[in-house]
């Protein structure tokens, strides 16, 4: 501390904070690639907003799904995107099993958007309370597929996050983090799960209303089954119905002797101190489901009107897929062992 002027202790203090805060930052840059990754946004109408994109489920593969939407995102549409992984501390490679660590969950603090992927989660509470800050800024989000069950508190439940569990009965967290702010736990598989897909229905009425999110959304077939869904408020408004088809391929039939379910919805959400939010959630979402393009740009579209935008959107919204995406077939275990967060950009 010699080289500072001492006889200044206010500026000395100054200079001792900045150079704290160079060293966090730095620390936090030195991760990028190790274990978060950053697509910087190219030009387009996202420019300027950051999304952040949240895997981590042992099932559904949402380690692929995740960077994959992300280089869409900033390819196409010049949003900067963050990617973030389940990561084993003894390895550093990405082990969706590994429920109790996701590094870098302080980008939501500065995030515009954030597209959730977990399941059966249960975070350090460091690691949950700037989730629970994005929650309070009121901030949008969109759920895919198992977010409806993020959170599985089994160990610390005296955790004050404790509330998000998915099976949670504290007074006005009946439900979890799912049921209060998706609008929906978990409940069951509605189809044969692995033998049935699902077939997406597209509500007319709203279809007719030119509802944003659904603006060029024609045809859905989802690899992953039908969920059960039977607990989402009345004012939520579904846009998609799903039905169970008879069979794993996009040319399967239909089973008509299965009902309909919800399968994409919007709603609000509020926290106690927070402010209002709101949500696109959709029970499709596996790394295979995202084969479909109508998919791809329901989710797109679903980002431009939570982010405020929906004039941006229209009907033949660039869905592409940037670079090579292989998606792994959905199932325990089935995850690409010994892969690092570098592999996935």
């Amino acid at each position: 501390m010699n080289h500072l002027n001492m006889t200044n202790p206010i500026k000395a203090l100054m200079m001792l904070c900045m150079a704290f805060f160079i060293l966090i930052g730095n620390s936090c840059i030195a991760q990028e690639g190790k274990t978060w990754l950053r697509f910087e946004g190219k030009e387009g109408p996202g420019k300027g907003k950051h999304i952040v994109l949240v895997s981590g489920d042992d099932e559904y593969r949402s380690e692929e799904a995740m960077p994959m939407l992300a280089k869409l995102l900033a390819q196409h549409y010049g949003f900067t995107c963050t990617v973030l992984f389940p990561i084993e501390p003894e390895t550093g490679h990405i082990v969706p099993s590994y429920q109790n660590n996701i590094p870098g969950l302080e980008h939501l603090e500065k995030a515009d958007l954030m597209i959730l992927s977990t399941r059966f989660r249960e975070l350090p509470d460091e690691q949950t309370q700037h989730f629970h800050n994005f929650l309070l800024a009121g901030k949008p989000i969109i759920g895919l597929r198992t977010a409806t069950h993020a959170f599985h508190y089994e160990k610390n439940k005296t955790s004050p996050f404790a509330k998000y569990h998915w099976m949670g009965k504290e007074p006005g967290w009946e439900g979890g983090f799912g049921q209060k702010i998706l609008g929906e736990t978990w409940v069951a598989h509605h189809g044969d799960h692995g033998t049935e897909g699902a077939r997406a229905l597209i509500d007319g009425i709203a279809q007719q209303q030119d509802h944003p999110i659904l603006r060029g959304v024609k045809d859905i077939w989802a690899a992953s089954d039908v969920y059960t869904v039977k607990n989402i408020p009345k004012e939520a408004e579904v846009l998609i119905y799903g039905v169970p088809t008879s069979g794993m391929t996009p040319e399967s039939p239909i089973n008509w002797e299965k009902s309909i379910m919800p399968m994409a919805w919007t709603k609000d959400y509020q926290i106690e101190g927070g402010k209002k939010g709101k949500v696109f959630t959709t029970t499709m979402g596996a790394s295979i489901d995202l084969i479909s393009d109508d998919l791809r740009r329901l989710i797109v579209n679903g980002a431009f009107w939570a982010l405020d935008m929906p004039d941006k959107i229209t009907a033949n919204m660039n869905v592409s897929i940037v670079g090579n995406y292989e998606p792994s077939m959905f199932g325990f275990g089935t995850f690409r062992k010994g892969m690092k967060v570098e592999d996935f950009r």
